[in-house]
């Protein structure tokens, strides 16, 4: 029993990450296109700047509680996708130099250098993201040692670029409508025209993956035998379809959460697809870490629990607070303030 709710709340931690920091990656990827001029640039950045850290101590949590609930499959996905989450490291490195940086030298070539850092430090974990995940889905070629027998080419098969143009339009979309929520202006005509234009794309996409998921993957499997489960894919699609109506009515924050629950319900139609496995084995069924071959002990899961059910409702309210107090739109007046990027 354990075992499954830590499963659970394992998607959940992945699932709030691709929410809060899916808008930050998708707007950065967004900075050479919509950012017209210095000042636009400026308020994307802005856009950001109180969020973007905050957001990734999600990234830190499900990594965490990967290590510590399920310390087998840890093993086995650290050292299996040692290459790309190597890359992801270094992309989240550098975004987060290219903030500081970025006005320490008054000169347009300093400033170009680092807006061309954060675009694709931005970039790279929207599509490492979506190809890693695509292959956790499909299964990878590891045994019973937990030894990965393939290479970083290996991963970028049909299935696992699909995953990434899914994961990067994704984090688009939402990255374009937060936009849209923090400007006003000629930049927030933009992110708004931004996020129409990739609704449709989005929802050929969602297609598109649902099909190659039937044909590459198992994880109907489970959704044939409960039925109730359907409510997941659903659950996206209506997340994907209330962000288009929300969009057209001009509710932006209402438009965001339904992108958000569209993520949620992506995450969890995927995760609870492979359930009970979390590193599956594309080579020999046996070699599967699962949820329970590979968790910790029962004390260790009840003591986590315990703790998990005391700190995550703090750390809920202190970003609610935070969201709360920056929900306020970034004004070109508010780039004078010495804090600003």
């Amino acid at each position: 029993m354990l075992e499954t709710i830590w499963f659970v709340l394992w998607a959940l931690l992945w699932a709030v990450y691709f929410i809060l920091d899916g808008f930050d990656l998708g707007m950065g990827t967004l900075l050479p296109f919509l950012g017209k001029n210095e000042s636009e640039r400026r308020i994307m950045y802005n856009a950001a700047g109180p969020f973007w850290d905050g957001n990734e101590v999600w990234l830190i949590a499900a990594g965490g509680v990967t290590f510590a609930a399920f310390p087998k499959a840890y093993a086995v996905m650290f050292s299996a996708l040692y290459a790309p989450l190597l890359m992801l490291l270094f992309a989240l490195i550098f975004r987060a130099v290219s903030f500081e940086f970025r006005s320490k030298v008054e000169h347009d070539a300093w400033r170009a250098l680092w807006d061309c850092v954060h675009f694709v430090s931005n970039l790279v974990p929207c599509i490492l993201l979506g190809v890693a995940f695509a292959n956790l889905f499909m299964g990878i070629p590891v045994d019973a040692q937990g030894v990965y027998h393939g290479n970083l080419l290996a991963l970028l098969n049909v299935y696992g670029l699909a995953g990434g143009v899914f994961f990067l339009c994704m984090f688009v979309l939402h990255g374009s409508l937060w936009l849209a929520i923090k400007s006003r202006g000629d930049l927030q005509i933009r992110a708004v025209a931004t996020a129409s234009f990739m609704w449709p794309i989005m929802l050929v996409l969602l297609v598109a993956f649902l099909i190659l998921s039937a044909f590459y993957t198992k994880l109907f499997d489970n959704y044939l035998a409960m039925p109730i489960l359907l409510v997941l894919p659903l659950l996206a699609l209506a997340g994907l379809v209330g962000a288009r109506i929300m969009l057209n009515a001009g509710k932006l924050w209402c438009a965001w959460g339904f992108s958000a629950l569209f993520i949620l319900g992506v995450t969890f139609f995927g995760v609870v697809g492979m359930f009970p496995g979390m590193i599956i084995s594309s080579i020999d069924p046996a070699a599967t870490v699962t949820a329970f071959n590979g968790a910790s002990s029962q004390l260790t899961l009840k003591i986590m629990l315990a703790v998990a059910l005391v700190m995550v409702p703090i750390v809920l309210l202190y970003q609610f607070w935070m969201y709360r107090l920056f929900s306020a739109p970034v004004l070109p007046k508010d780039l004078d303030d010495d804090h600003a990027y």
